[in-house]
């Protein structure tokens, strides 16, 4: 974050990297202390670190898969590397008309998986983060560099097998406006999608070549000049391995280079003397570290290797061009020259005035240090190494540094766990003090939890107060706990409480056995689980804080920690913050100059200093709580300082107050140091701006300032940052209010005690008038105090009397009652629901027996406590309500605000004694005028008897209000919404004893009888009589699974056919059966007739029509047919090209005569009688089928259509078949003979066939059919004759 300076806008040049800086921050307390404090860039010395991330959502990844040609055993036999972080900015991030204002990225890489996200200070940005998993290989730790050019984001990446370069488009070249005035855009990561990450010129395999690395743990990328991307990896032999990728745009080759030491003297040195002269046992030169400067055609390779060596190569010459030995500047090196080089690290700081700086960290067992090179070139192409400083550390593990022109920032990870940062001028410093940064320290391992507490309320405190937890570490403790159980995790800090309380809860009452307990053992089980799910959250919280990496813009002066599971800002602290929570260590050392340019005035200052911090360590939790909450209740702090004053001088065994008051002995000017802290911490919002800045700026410019950190990520670190000034300024406020008090006690300072109260004279009227005042300052809780000590006063000032004093002269109730009344409407008025309640049960005892007054005060309580959502105790005012027509009002007011905020839970479980038929009637009554869509009263009432165990009214609830959806509710969502209250019925009434499973039939469209309502007259105005001929009709459960089932049976048709829902809803089973078969759905339509025992005789005619219009139909009615076809099950689909949908119909109507018959063949006449009716031929297998169960009943219907000439075969084949010839097709069982039953033929409608054909004696055709018969007649004569004898003979012998 910039340091403070004043605003600096001239309107006649554009604004440079700086005015970021210089637009935001105001000068504080300029006039007041020009001349007494020093500047305000060395005011501020210390960071503290901030983050928003607690209460932000887990963050949605956009997921893409990098495949590779890598081998996945490369992935089995590689090294683990640990996860790492960077960061990028871009150049006009500090400029503050860019499009890239305050805008910069940072990624996370752990083994093959790696996340990017861009962020914005000023914007919100849409789709920016994306995580991509690269198949079969393994991210090199640092192995990603991202760059930009005018018309691109570039990021080039390494993994152990391949280097990727991923092309973005700039933003400038997103949005094209020269200001940025929305509140959100794109980001650069949006078009992602569309990348080709195995595109060949942004893609490349590491080929196999001798001496490189194969488990590189370091690597640098950058773009040329010429737009190529090159890679370099660092070789065994102390030589760095290039890899070139040509330029995005332009076609050509990949190339491999390796760059070694090129000196001549060298070669001819190693060629020629022995190994044991050279010291080949010395430690490798393999680099460890490289970095990469750019410089004109040309880039300066930097590697630090494990010979504590740095070598610079240059990449177009390819050849060494420096080597330095760094244990040179290392006091005590003699064990480092044994051994190689494992943890240094290499940083490079480009200055415009000065140059190429170098950052080297070595590493050594318990010590580390810092060393900063100045690169010097010299004549013929010769460079060397001016050192500039060296900075010791005694931390062991650093974790990352980054290095600018001015300051090394260093981020180590101790023993303990903990995240250490510091930071340090390596220029100015001589005392060599590294500058803290005050960290977030993860929360506390225990929580101590009184008797007097409950352990829920404490954990859930502790879990959820700011800058303590984040929201992905909580989601993940939920998720564990929860033990894999789905839960929704995209919530909000409130909804992820409620989720919390409900899983430890839920646990809980899971894990208890006995019915019975006692509170101890009760209060013992939830302290055990809510310290199990703390336990995960602190573990998760350690893990996601975890650091990673520093990533600083040297154009904003931002500096942010990069973690694994979040992103955290370093912002300055102020002076009096610095100072308060400086270590000891370091405010031994501080340049008094800083403090103020007047010597004594800064000693006075630290002196003070001191004292607070004395007191600070000494107050315990509890006097912290008492000071706390003494301003919570708007209470004296002065006498809760006092209070702790005492307490501190009771418990001192350490002597802490005696050095307290001999540092005090040193302060030459108490009251002025004090007065001095006190106005540093007075923020004033006054901006002061030079002659050259215009106000008069056009809209659209400031439309583009006002964005400046407008950003929700911005809004958090802001609100965080409030939050930590405003908690260490209570600090210091508390403790010099204890060091105010112990001043007054040795009366060394100017304090007086104020007078008591001058005027006694009308002191009502004053305390009144009083209280206005605060009511206007907005101080409430005082005003209500005053308000109360008036009340005292009503009747005895002529002032009140007339303030109470109605307008008609009546006198309605007791005048305090009537002040009390007056209070309460002038509180109401000024939205102070909390002290309307307050006041109004305190007049409550003033009221005594006025039940009217009584009635009046509780339902104002009533009232206020239901705005509040204070659900409960609305309910006990309600209750107590002593008139019952406010009461019934008050009922329907709570039913219908708890309804439409959604607390349907509290309305449910209420016990509403000596109320409850008043709820229900309330609630039927709502049920019954509203909408059903977008009311849920019905469900509501369900709800209400389902708890109270009264099944049979919830069921007939559920049952009138399916029946009401069916019929007003014309909608899929509505059919839908009716079989789920059928289903809910027949489950209420399986929960009943069978012999009481029944309910009463609502009365379609019957008006209801509401509570309250007018009684219904006639012309005459005389009440009419209710109707006494209603017939009451008892529905039992079989009777509603009936309906359940034609519910479902609607819903089916609404999804075929959407235009059926408008009939469907209330259609009865009889129309449901022919709408179904008009839609096709032949199934449906045949499980509904059986259910409700009806016949079929519909769906055989509906479909026998069908396969008739298929018949004469075209190429649309096929295709159409396939629909219904495909809804209706068949024995099995036949999809060849010889199928047609007429087939396929055909089949199914075969298929329904064989599953479905009936006593006299009823389903195969009507078909029959259905095709002959409309003249189409019958098909083979329809007469086959019917002739062998009713020839005769055939050879009727072909009479009936005058289809003689086939009632002549059928004769013809009926004949036959009875005299034994193809019997079995007539269903014949034995033919005619002696020894078999008796056989018989249609002799009837023989004869009118005969007739039929004689009638027309000119038709020779019909003589001929009718001679025909004739002879078959004949000759079945002949064989009953011969039969008929055999038969006697038989039975004559």
């Amino acid at each position: 974050m910039p340091a403070s300076s004043p605003v600096r806008i001239s309107a006649r040049s554009a604004p440079g990297s700086d005015d970021i800086r210089r637009v935001l921050l105001v000068s504080r307390r300029a006039s007041r202390w020009r001349g007494k404090m020093a500047a305000a860039g060395a005011m501020e010395r210390s960071f503290v670190e901030l983050s928003g991330a607690e209460r932000e959502r887990p963050r949605h990844f956009r997921e893409f898969t990098v495949c590779c040609i890598g081998s996945a055993n490369a992935v089995a036999g590689a090294v683990k590397y640990g996860e790492s972080a960077g960061g990028f900015y871009y150049v006009e991030s500090g400029k503050l008309f860019s499009v890239t204002r305050n805008r910069f990225i940072h990624w996370k890489t752990s083994g093959d998986t790696l996340e990017l996200v861009e962020e914005s200070l000023d914007i919100n940005l849409l789709n920016n983060a994306v995580r991509l998993k690269f198949q079969n290989c393994i991210l090199l730790p640092g192995g990603v560099h991202v760059s930009e050019t005018q018309n691109h984001v570039i990021i080039l990446i390494l993994t152990n097998q391949t280097v990727h370069r991923l092309l973005l488009p700039h933003p400038s070249r997103m949005y094209r406006s020269e200001l940025v005035i929305e509140s959100q855009m794109q980001s650069v990561f949006t078009d992602i999608g569309k990348v080709d990450f195995r595109d060949p010129c942004n893609y490349q395999l590491i080929p196999t070549v001798p001496g490189l690395s194969p488990n590189s743990t370091t690597s640098a990328a950058w773009l040329s000049n010429d737009g190529e991307a090159l890679f370099a990896l660092p070789s065994p032999s102390g030589g760095v391995f290039v890899l070139k990728l040509p330029p995005h745009d332009v076609p050509g080759m990949v190339s491999v280079v390796e760059l070694k030491q090129s000196s001549v003297m060298q070669r001819l040195l190693i060629g020629w003397m022995p190994t044991v002269i050279r010291g080949d046992q010395g430690p490798s030169d393999r680099p460890l570290n490289l970095a990469v400067y750019c410089v004109k055609h040309d880039a300066f390779i930097f590697a630090l290797c494990q010979d504590h060596k740095l070598r610079m190569w240059s990449y177009k010459d390819q050849m060494c061009l420096m080597v330095a030995d760094m244990l040179e500047y290392v006091p005590v090196n003699k064990d480092l020259r044994l051994t190689a080089g494992t943890g240094h690290k290499l940083r490079l700081a480009y200055s415009p005035s000065v140059g190429l700086y170098l950052g080297i960290y070595m590493h050594a067992p318990k010590r580390g240090q810092f060393c900063i090179f100045q690169l010097v070139s010299t004549e013929n192409n010769r460079y060397s190494l001016d050192h500039i400083s060296s900075l010791f550390t005694s931390q062991e593990t650093l974790i990352d540094f980054a290095l600018t022109s001015t300051d090394i920032w260093a981020l180590w990870h101790d023993a303990e766990n903990q995240t250490v940062v510091k930071y340090i001028n390596f220029e100015h410093n001589v005392a060599g003090q590294w500058n803290p940064v005050f960290m977030q320290p993860l929360p506390e391992e225990e929580i101590i939890i009184r008797d007097d507490q409950d352990p829920r309320e404490m954990y859930l405190q502790s879990l959820f107060t700011p800058g303590r937890f984040i929201n992905a570490a909580l989601c993940k403790a939920l998720q564990i706990f929860c033990r894999g159980t789905d839960r929704n995790l995209d919530l909000s800090w409130n909804e992820l409480k409620k989720e919390v309380t409900l899983a430890v809860e839920s646990e809980l009452q899971g894990s208890v056995t006995e019915y019975e307990f006692s509170q101890e053992e009760f209060r013992n089980l939830q302290q055990e689980f809510w310290c199990k799910f703390y336990a995960c959250c602190l573990q998760y919280q350690e893990a996601l804080s975890h650091p990673l990496a520093l990533h600083l813009n040297p154009h904003t002066n931002m500096v942010c920690l990069l973690k694994k599971g979040y992103l955290s800002f370093l912002v300055p602290s102020s002076l009096v913050d610095h100072l308060y929570l400086l270590p000891d260590e370091n405010l031994l050392t501080e340049d008094e100059t800083t403090i103020s340019d007047d010597v004594d005035v800064a000693r006075d200052v630290v002196c003070l200093i001191k004292c607070l911090r004395l007191i600070g360590e000494s107050v315990t939790m509890d006097m912290s709580v008492m000071m706390e909450m003494s301003c919570y209740n708007l209470q004296s702090p002065e006498k809760a300082a006092e209070q702790i004053l005492e307490d501190l001088i009771t418990i001192d065994v350490d002597n802490v107050m005696e050095d307290i008051c001999s540092k005090l002995q040193e302060i030459r000017n108490p009251t002025h140091a004090i007065g001095l802290l006190i106005r540093e911490m007075d923020y004033e919002t006054e901006v002061e701006m030079e002659k050259g800045f215009n106000p008069a700026q056009p809209l659209n410019i400031r439309m583009n300032l006002s964005q400046l950190y407008g950003s929700s990520t911005a809004g958090r670190i802001v609100c965080r940052s409030v939050c930590k000034i405003a908690s260490t300024r209570f600090l210091i406020c508390r403790d010099l209010l204890i060091l105010q008090q112990l001043l007054m006690r040795l009366g060394d300072a100017d304090y007086i005690q104020l007078l008591h109260p001058w005027c006694q004279v009308n002191v009502g009227s004053c305390r009144f008038m009083l209280g206005r005042c605060y009511l206007v300052t907005g101080e409430g809780q005082k005003a209500l105090e005053c308000f109360c000590q008036a009340a005292s006063e009503v009747g005895k000032e002529e002032f009140l009397d007339r303030l109470i004093r109605s307008e008609d002269g009546e006198i309605v109730s007791t005048p305090r009652l009537q002040y009390y009344d007056k209070v309460l409407r002038l509180l109401d008025v000024v939205g102070l629901p909390e002290l309307v309640i307050q006041l109004a049960t305190s007049a409550i005892t003033e009221a005594g027996d006025d039940w009217k007054s009584q009635a009046t005060l509780r339902t104002c309580i009533f009232k206020h406590h239901l705005d509040l959502g204070h659900n409960s105790q609305a309910y006990e005012a309600l209750t107590q309500i002593p008139d019952s027509s406010r009461q019934l009002d008050c009922l329907r007011q709570l039913v219908v605000v708890l309804c439409e905020r959604s607390q349907l839970q509290d309305l449910v479980e209420f016990p509403y004694v000596n109320l409850h038929n008043e709820v229900v009637g309330i609630i039927e009554s709502r049920a019954r005028a509203v909408d059903l869509m977008t009311h849920n009263y019905y469900e509501l009432l369900y709800a209400f008897h389902i708890y109270r165990h009264n099944y049979r009214k919830a069921g007939t609830v559920m049952f009138e209000y399916g029946m009401r959806l069916g019929r007003e509710v014309r909608t899929l969502r509505g059919l839908e919404k009716q079989g789920n209250c059928y289903l809910a019925a027949i489950n209420c009434l399986r929960l009943i004893r069978p012999e009481y499973a029944w309910i009463v039939q609502p009365v379609s469209g019957a008006v209801y009888d509401r509570p309250g309502a007018s009684p219904k007259r006639n012309h005459d105005g005389e009440c009419t009589a209710a109707p006494t001929n209603r017939q009451i009709e008892i529905l039992e459960l079989e009777d509603l699974e009936k309906e359940c089932s034609l519910a479902r049976i609607r819903l089916t048709l609404a999804q075929h056919d959407p235009s059926a829902v408008a009939v469907a809803g209330s259609s009865s089973a009889e129309e449901m059966v022919t709408l179904l078969v008009q839609a096709g759905l032949f199934d449906t339509a045949i499980s509904l007739c059986q259910t409700f025992k009806l016949s079929l005789m519909p769906v055989f005619e509906g479909l026998a029509f069908k396969c008739i219009k298929l018949q004469f139909g075209g190429e649309a009615a096929q295709a159409e047919a396939w629909a219904w076809l495909a809804a209706n099950q068949l024995s099995s689909v036949i999809t060849t090209k010889e199928s047609s949908a007429t087939d396929e119909a055909w089949r199914l109507l075969s298929t329904y005569l064989e599953k479905y018959k009936v006593q006299n063949n009823l389903y195969h006449h009507c078909v029959i009688n259905k095709l002959l009716s409309h003249g189409v031929p019958l098909p083979n297998w329809l007469i086959n089928s019917y002739k062998k169960v009713d020839a005769a009943a055939l050879l009727r219907l072909y009479l009936n259509y005058d289809l003689l000439e086939e009632a002549v075969d059928l004769v013809s084949e009926y004949v036959d078949a009875v005299l034994g010839k193809g019997h079995q097709y007539f269903g014949i069982e034995f033919p005619l003979s002696a020894t078999a039953p008796m056989v018989w033929l249609p002799y009837s409608s023989i004869d009118q066939l005969l007739q039929a054909l004689g009638e027309n004696s000119a038709n020779s055709h019909n003589i001929a059919l009718s001679q025909k018969i004739l002879d078959k007649l004949e000759d079945y004569q002949q064989k009953v004759d011969k039969a008929t004898r055999d038969l006697l003979y038989r039975r004559n012998l």
